[in-house]
């Protein structure tokens, strides 16, 4: 992780604002996912990836999502993506059902066993997400991601 004093300005460099933006963007998700990885290992004993389906499930609590969305949103291969939902489907956390009129279509939806799950870990692994981005971006780049992102406008100051 890099320390926030030696976080680059905008200023630094041949890139432009824009692509030095996305590169910082691009570090600062790389360090949050590596140590999400093991936090979610630890918490919910699935993998990032099936993590990331889990998610993407809970933002949609009542309604299914068929797998063809799912892979779309997480650019993943509907090949992987099925091996990731039959492990989710064995763990009690979704249940997968045939579409309504389109033979092909799966929808899959969050179990209650998965929304307890989720809900249950997805303070402390928020938790990690701040602590990771605080350990990587300086103050200035925090702001800037805050302003992005709403929701870590809440989030308590650093110590």
């Amino acid at each position: 992780m890099a320390d926030q004093s030696e976080c680059p300005s905008l200023s630094d460099g041949l890139l432009p604002p824009e692509l030095h933006a996305w590169m910082l963007l691009l570090a600062a998700t790389g360090a949050v996912e590596q140590e999400l990885r093991s936090a979610v290992k630890e918490g919910l004993d699935v993998s990032h990836d099936e993590f990331l389906v889990l998610c993407l499930l809970g933002a949609r609590p009542a309604e299914g999502v068929r797998m063809t969305k799912i892979a779309e949103l997480l650019g993943r291969p509907k090949t992987r993506l099925t091996y990731q939902i039959a492990c989710l489907q064995h763990a009690g956390l979704v249940t997968r059902k045939s579409v309504c009129g389109d033979k092909r279509g799966v929808e899959v939806t969050l179990t209650e066993k998965g929304r307890r799950l989720l809900a249950e870990a997805s303070g402390s692994l928020a938790a990690t997400v701040k602590e990771s981005l605080n350990r990587f971006m300086g103050a200035d780049q925090r702001e800037a991601l805050r302003s992005l992102l709403p929701d870590l406008a809440v989030e308590a100051q650093p110590e």
